[in-house]
């Protein structure tokens, strides 16, 4: 006997996934709502009024969190515990590394090396200059190139006056189009809002867009109420809305702006070093350098040679020219101070890079490259190595100077391109670099691990050898100075030898003969004052 039964289901049915949900429970039970909801941990928790990287403001936040009562209802709770749990850590040292001294580094260091990863091309037929390169701060995935045609009423047809930004993983189209009526000089992403970028022009105008809403910029400045000549350097400052910068043109002028009104600056300064403040007087702003962690100053390099360090905080515009350096014979094209150092900086200008102290303020730079035959053009400090920095020249080769271990020559010399580099920006990590040259060609070189892993005890050895050299130029300024004052008395006791006996000897007969023919003069005069009294007394 055969046993058969038959099951029937729609076709559509069939394969059908199976989805379950909550239902109401029967009995008398409180249900609980839960919603999925992220949290952005890029800045480190901080309110969104505060800027992490100020620490002005970062301290001021502290402070007032410390007076609230449950910061300190909460410490006194937590204070037992933790307190245990220091006293378990310092037991024992459950990391401590026995005869470490003993071990060897097996195998050689790779040797200094840089290979090209990516080549970004200007897409215009007209080839420009990719004066200024900018990274995106997120992670840098994008990189905005300003290009520019810096040569003198340039007449060549049909050139564009845009800019580009690029997607590292599309090497071959732009990512955005940055438009404007005049070429961009110079770029720079907005530190806390990555979506504003920064934009100063040939035309001496300055502009934001907001890459969110396309490449037209969301507001340009007055012409009239703008640099003169083209700017040079434009860069943001640290403040709560994150909406301030300032620019600096080679029209000697200094100008602070908010993107929320670029109908007028803010501020004002002439790079005036006569500290007159007459703008017929003031130095070409070429370069531009600030620090976040000097919130108060900031560099500019001049068309003269000279490196002005300003102080916003001075009461009186010439009270904000604080120090000028001098030590370039031509344009300062470069200057950057140290990531780790904030009063040591970096200036290239001329034929050679060179290194200064704010502490000498009277000495010269207290330590420098060679001379080369090509010029500098650029350069910029490693941001991962303390002794580490970059410099582009004229021939298209790129030098990695590693002051903590070769003074004299670079530790890396790579040709790069047949044509100048003008621009050179690292990443953050300093692992790529970027480098512009004058036909707008980018390329991106990879550095090897020895020359952006830092080394142990780097920080403090770099910081002996830059203390090192800024005592032993003051001694040789002091040196100088002695050596000078001796000159000027020699060489005014050598006057005095060199003097004509027969003249002196006239000349000391001419002048004890004058004091004799005074003196005589004198008694003369005495006398007949006596002889008229003594008359008049017989008269009587």
């Amino acid at each position: 006997m055969e046993i058969r039964f038959e099951y029937t289901r729609k076709r559509s049915d069939f394969g059908r996934p199976c989805n379950f949900s909550d239902l109401p429970a029967e009995v008398n039970t409180e249900r609980v709502q839960v919603t999925s909801q992220g949290v952005n941990h890029v800045e480190g928790g901080w309110p969104k009024h505060v800027d992490p990287r100020n620490t002005e403001m970062t301290s001021r936040y502290r402070e007032e969190v410390e007076r609230e009562e449950i910061y300190t209802r909460a410490i006194l709770r937590l204070g037992t515990l933790m307190e245990h749990c220091i006293r378990q850590n310092n037991a024992i040292d459950i990391y401590e590394e026995y005869f470490a001294e003993d071990e060897e580094e097996e195998g050689d260091e790779e040797p200094p090396s840089a290979k090209t990863i990516n080549v970004l091309r200007d897409p215009n037929p007209v080839k420009r200059t990719a004066t200024h390169l900018s990274w995106h701060p997120d992670a840098c995935k994008e990189l905005a190139v300003a290009y520019c045609s810096l040569e003198f009423q340039d007449r060549r047809r049909d050139i564009s006056f845009d800019s580009y930004i690029w997607d590292m993983e599309n090497p071959y189209k732009p990512e955005l189009t940055l438009m404007l009526s005049s070429p961009v000089v110079t770029l720079e992403y907005n530190p806390k809002d990555w979506h504003h970028l920064l934009g100063g022009c040939y035309n001496g105008q300055i502009v934001y867009w907001d890459t969110r809403k396309g490449g037209l910029p969301m507001e340009v400045t007055p012409v009239e109420l703008s640099h003169r000549d083209p700017v040079y350097g434009a860069i943001w400052l640290p403040s709560r809305t994150g909406t301030e910068c300032f620019s600096a043109s080679t029209d000697g002028q200094v100008l602070w702006w908010d993107i929320r009104k670029l109908s007028q600056p803010s501020e004002r300064l002439v790079l005036d070093i006569t500290r007159e403040d007459q703008l017929k007087n003031a130095l070409g702003a070429i370069s531009l350098d600030f620090s976040m962690s000097m919130p108060t100053k900031f560099l500019v390099g001049t068309e003269q040679g000279s490196i002005i360090n300003c102080n916003r905080d001075a009461k009186t515009p010439p009270e904000k020219i604080a120090n000028v350096f001098s030590g370039h014979i031509g344009a300062v094209y470069a200057v950057a101070r140290s990531p780790f150092y904030p009063k040591v900086f970096l200036s290239v200008g001329d034929w050679t890079a060179r290194i200064w102290s704010e502490e000498n303020l009277d000495s010269s730079s207290i330590m420098e490259t060679k001379c080369h035959v090509p010029y500098l053009l650029d350069g910029c400090w490693s941001p991962v190595k303390p002794a580490v920095f970059f410099t582009a020249k004229s021939d298209g080769t790129l030098d990695v100077w590693d002051f903590l271990f070769h003074q004299k020559d670079p530790s890396l010399s790579l040709k790069v391109s047949n044509d100048p580099l003008l621009s050179l920006r690292p990443q953050d990590n300093g692992r790529i670099i970027g480098c512009g040259t004058k036909l707008g060609t980018v390329t991106l070189l990879e550095i090897s691990p020895g020359l952006c892993t830092l080394r142990k005890n780097e920080k403090s050895v770099t910081s002996t050898m830059f203390e090192r050299e800024a005592r032993r130029e003051k001694v040789l300024q002091d040196k100088q100075r002695e050596l000078q004052v001796r000159a000027q008395l020699l060489a005014k006791a050598k006057k005095e030898e060199q003097e004509d006996p027969q003249e002196v000897f006239k000349q000391a007969r001419a002048d004890f003969f004058s004091v004799i023919k005074a003196e005589r003069q004198r008694r003369g005069d005495t006398e007949s004052l006596f002889g008229e009294g003594f008359h008049q007394h017989e008269l009587s």
